[in-house]
Order: structure tokens, then C-alpha cells, then sequence
């Protein structure tokens, strides 16, 4: 596609001023037509140069195909010239590369020099990705200038490139273990070794072990404190489901990576886990074990997005009593509000009968700073006291669910993982799986 360019600009003006001169003056006229006549046997000429003889140049794009939310990725573009009989190779050209709406990039429109005969320019660029999901580069485009610089052709080359975006997971490889992970995140007081109900090997005494722990007979024989130690209950089912409607549309993102690093730390304890969509996005991912499950699940659920759309807790809960064969820890994730307790309340009567349920509140963060505001007069105090009566209708709430035999956790979205992971950790220590 020819475009015109700045020689064609500049002689179309002098043409223009020619031409009104030539109205209010004969004796221009004659220079009008000389205008005309110089400047349009070069543009065409400028044009059948470009479109004939013009090499339009290649391009390669080199870029990873698995990228991480808000971490820039370096992308590489080399330009050379094309094995074709079009031997003018452009001194200069402008480089747009079109990529996807998942990013964010302020480079482009760039101009680079051209590339030598046998050799190739290459130009690196950043770009952040900014949501996840699945991504596609599909081409870029070259506006070459002529010769003269009448006119430009826009080149498009269809250089696909197409990838995913996860969310941020490398906690997970930068972290020995699990405990490291959470002694990161503040919670320093867990430990796997406990309680449990499989025994796990035999060892020395130390300060904080249960006296009942005490093995008599081996302490006889070896003249000094024996202690049976214990591990975690393993082969367990853990399935959390996670709102993907309205109620966590800002805090979703983070709820999913809690759902994720809650699903990593029960594989890594020996447990099944599966994960569950409602609302929003309806997804279901049947419960596995091993760093397979693992895979599948960041898989599924890495391009999954929030809408803002009405979730039934209760429908949720109801399918996952439907597709459950065996007992399992149900971790459901959301907003519960006050007007939640009538509806929700039966059917987490019929669910807890065969499965152990954990209510997961996620906090808004506004609802906090208005609870919290100090000082506040006339309206802005009526505002506060709303907001701390909405909060404390939520305790409530929960305390009537706790009262009940489940489990509870309210927790901002900044500690979320941590304290879903806490409490996990807490209830397999507990033996009521």
C-alpha cells in the first residue's frame, strides 16, 4: 500500500501557493505549470522505483512462548534483506510491531537504519504483560520510504508468535519448601512434624514436644527421652472453589494465586486437590496428586477472568456434592455477605454431613479504610459507622457458621495465601480430615 510521503507534501504546497499566485497574477502562470511539470514525472518515477525495484525486506521475532504477569519480557526483531531480484535495499525504514492487547508497550513507532546486503539489523524491545492469558503477536509492519522520498509502502509480514501468560508462581521455585514460603510471609509457627495420625519415625527429645509423645519402652532401652513424631495424614481430597462472579471481581487475581498455593502445599503433603469455578466462569478440574496435577490446574485456570456477574454459593455447593465420590475438605472462596446466612446456611448443612468445609472471606479493602477512618464528621462519620457495622454483621455471621461446625477464615487479599495455607496446615494437624 503506497502512501504519500514528505517530498510529495512539500511539492503538492508549492504547487498549492503556485497556483493562487497564478489566480491574482498571469505572469505566474507559467511557473504553476513548471511546478507541476518537474514534480510529477519524479513521482512517478519515485513510485515505480519502490514498487519495482525496492527490496521489501524479512523480519524474524524471537520471543518465549510461557511469559509471567507483570514481569517484562525482552522480545527480538531481525530485519534483513530478502533473496528476491528487487536489489535497493531502503536506507532507512519505520518499524511497527503489532502485538497483543495483554501488553503494554510505548516503543513503536521506531525508525531504523537499513540492512546491508548480507546482513540483518536487530532491534530489542520490552513489553510488560498486564493480563493473563493466552497471547498472540501476528505480524509486523514496515513503511519503506522511496527513493526520493515521495511516497512510502507500508509492508506488512505475518510473523506469528503465540504464547500464554501465568500468573506469578516463581515464590514457588524460589522457596526450599513450604515453610520457607510462609516463614516469608509471617508464619513462622508451622511446622509438618506434629500430632498427626501416621507415625513417622522415632527420635530425641526436644523443648515443645508433648509428654504424651514419650515412647517408655524405647527410652528404657536406650537410657534417654525417645519421642514418636508424627506426620500429617496423607491421601486426603482437598477441592477449594472459587467465586469468579462480581463478589471478588477486584480481588480475584489474588484469591486465584491462593487458590494455586494452597493446591501446591496439599500436593506437596500428599493430598489430591481439584479446583472448582462458579459465577463468573464455570470451570471444573477433577481432583489429582503429583506435580502433574499441579501443571493441570495452573493450565486451566491461567487465563480464567472475573465478571461482573451474579454467583450462587449454593448451586456451587451443590454440584460439588453431586461430583464428589469421597470425603473431602471444601474450601470455598468468596465475599459472603449478612443476607448470605438463610439460603447458604442449608446447604452447608447438607454438604457438611459428608465433607469438611472451610468459608474463605476475602475483604474489601475500601469497606476497611472507611471502618477505620478517624475523625470523620457529618456524613463521612455516618459512612464509617455503616462500614463498621457491615463488618462486624460479618463476625457474626461467621461466628453462627462456627457455632455450626465450620470452619471460618476472613483475611485481606494481601494475606491471603498465607493464611489459607495456615489454616490448612492447622486442619490436617487437627486429624478432622
Amino acid at each position: 500500500m503506497l502512501r504519500p510521503g514528505r517530498s510529495l507534501f512539500i511539492a503538492a504546497l508549492v504547487s498549492f501557493f503556485c497556483g493562487i499566485t497564478a489566480f491574482f497574477f498571469n505572469d505566474a502562470l507559467f511557473l504553476w505549470h513548471i511546478s507541476i511539470l518537474i514534480s510529477l514525472p519524479f513521482a512517478v518515477l519515485d513510485a515505480v522505483v519502490l514498487l519495482l525495484w525496492t527490496n521489501r525486506l524479512t523480519v524474524k521475532r524471537r520471543i518465549e512462548s510461557c511469559l509471567v504477569l507483570n514481569i517484562r519480557t525482552k522480545i527480538e526483531l531481525e530485519i534483513s534483506a530478502a533473496e528476491c531480484k528487487r536489489s535497493i535495499i531502503p536506507f532507512n525504514f519505520m518499524l511497527f510491531d503489532i502485538y497483543d492487547d495483554l501488553f503494554e508497550c510505548d516503543v513503536f513507532p521506531v525508525t531504523l537504519r537499513g540492512p546491508k546486503t548480507d546482513g540483518s539489523v536487530i532491534f530489542y524491545y520490552e513489553a510488560v504483560p498486564v493480563e493473563r492469558g493466552k497471547w498472540t503477536f501476528p505480524s509486523c509492519e514496515l513503511l519503506i520510504p522511496s527513493v526520493l522520498r515521495f511516497w512510502r509502502l507500508k509492508v506488512r509480514h505475518n510473523t506469528v508468535s503465540c504464547g500464554k501468560i501465568y500468573p506469578d508462581f516463581r515464590m514457588l521455585a524460589d522457596s526450599a519448601d513450604l515453610h520457607a514460603l510462609l516463614e516469608r510471609s509471617g508464619e513462622k509457627s508451622l511446622r509438618k512434624r506434629g500430632d498427626g495420625l501416621e507415625f513417622d519415625h522415632l527420635g530425641g527429645w526436644q523443648p515443645g514436644d508433648s509428654i504424651r509423645a514419650v515412647d517408655w519402652r524405647a527410652t528404657s532401652r536406650r537410657g534417654s527421652l525417645i519421642v514418636r513424631h508424627y506426620i500429617e495424614e496423607q491421601d486426603q481430597q482437598i477441592l477449594f472453589m472459587l467465586d469468579s462472579g462480581y463478589r471478588l471481581h477486584r480481588q480475584f487475581d489474588a484469591a486465584l494465586n491462593a487458590s494455586i498455593l494452597l493446591a501446591w502445599a496439599a500436593l506437596k503433603h500428599g493430598d489430591a486437590v481439584g479446583g472448582a469455578l462458579f459465577g463468573g466462569e464455570e470451570r471444573w478440574i477433577a481432583p489429582g496428586r503429583g506435580s502433574s496435577a499441579l501443571s493441570g490446574l495452573i493450565n486451566s485456570l491461567y487465563d480464567v477472568k472475573s465478571a461482573y456477574k451474579p454467583s450462587s454459593l449454593v448451586t456451587a455447593l451443590e454440584m460439588a456434592i453431586c461430583r464428589l465420590k469421597r470425603r473431602s475438605f471444601l474450601v470455598l472462596i468468596s465475599n459472603f455477605r449478612e443476607e448470605d446466612e438463610e439460603p447458604l446456611s442449608v446447604a452447608l448443612r447438607r454438604a457438611g454431613t459428608r465433607h469438611l468445609l472451610l468459608l474463605v472471606n476475602v475483604r474489601e479493602p475500601e469497606v476497611d479504610l472507611l471502618a477505620n477512618r478517624e475523625g470523620a464528621k457529618g456524613e463521612d462519620a455516618l459512612v464509617s459507622k455503616a462500614a463498621r457495622a457491615y463488618l462486624q454483621a460479618r463476625l457474626r455471621l461467621f461466628s453462627r457458621w462456627e457455632a455450626m461446625g465450620f470452619l471460618t477464615l476472613d483475611s485481606t487479599a494481601q494475606n491471603l495465601s498465607a493464611s489459607l495455607i495456615n489454616r490448612y496446615l492447622k486442619v490436617k494437624r487437627s486429624g478432622r480430615l
